[in-house]
C-alpha cells in the first residue's frame, strides 16, 4: 500500500492515545517506524559565521518525517552548490515525535471476512510526524554575508516540500 497524502495528516489535532486499565499492555504503541530523517545538521558546526537565516512556520501542522527528510536534501543540494562544503551550517530544528496510526479499511471482493470495521480501531502506526506550532522556528541556516541570496533561496525551496505556509527571517 502507498503512502497517503499529506492533507490526511497534516491538521493539528488532539493526539489520541489508548488509556487500558484491564489490560495495560494495550496502552503502549508497537512498532514505531524509524524516522526517516537522519541527519538534523550539516555543514561546518564549528566556523562561526556572520549571518542567520531561520525557517518560521506561518500556522499550526504536522510535518511529516519524510516531508522533513525533502526539504532537507532540498536545502543541503541548493547550498552545497552556492556556497560550497565548508560555506554554511544547516540546522533541522525540530524532530517528529508523534506517531501517526491508520487504521486499514480492506475493499473489494472477500473484505468482510478479515475485517473488523471500528472495533479496536486503535489504528497500527505509519509513520511520525513533527508537531508545529506558529511561528517556531523549523530550520536555521548560518552562513556568510556574501552567500545570503543564496541561504534564502535554499529555504524557500526548502519551504516548497513542507505542508505549510513558511516565512524567511
Amino acid at each position: 500500500m502507498g503512502l497517503r497524502p499529506a492533507k490526511c495528516y497534516r491538521k493539528l489535532e488532539r493526539p489520541y492515545t489508548r488509556q487500558s486499565r484491564k489490560k495495560p499492555r494495550k496502552g503502549y504503541v508497537k512498532g514505531v517506524p524509524q524516522p526517516k530523517i537522519q541527519k538534523f545538521e550539516t555543514g561546518k558546526s564549528k566556523k562561526k559565521f556572520s549571518l542567520k537565516i531561520f525557517l518560521v512556520a506561518d500556522g499550526d501542522a504536522q510535518i511529516r518525517h519524510n516531508a522533513l527528510e525533502a526539504a532537507r536534501i532540498a536545502a543541503n543540494k541548493v547550498l552545497m552548490e552556492g556556497a560550497g562544503e565548508d560555506g554554511y551550517f544547516m540546522k533541522v530544528l525540530i524532530y517528529p515525535h508523534h506517531v501517526m496510526r491508520e487504521n486499514p479499511l480492506a475493499t473489494g471482493a472477500g473484505a468482510d471476512r478479515f475485517q473488523t470495521g471500528m472495533r479496536l480501531s486503535f489504528g497500527e502506526p505509519i509513520g511520525l510526524a513533527a508537531r508545529v506550532r506558529r511561528k517556531q522556528k523549523l530550520i536555521e541556516i548560518r552562513t556568510d554575508k556574501s552567500k545570503e541570496d543564496v541561504a534564502r533561496n535554499a529555504l524557500k525551496i526548502a519551504s516548497y516540500k513542507l505542508p505549510l505556509k513558511c516565512i524567511i527571517e
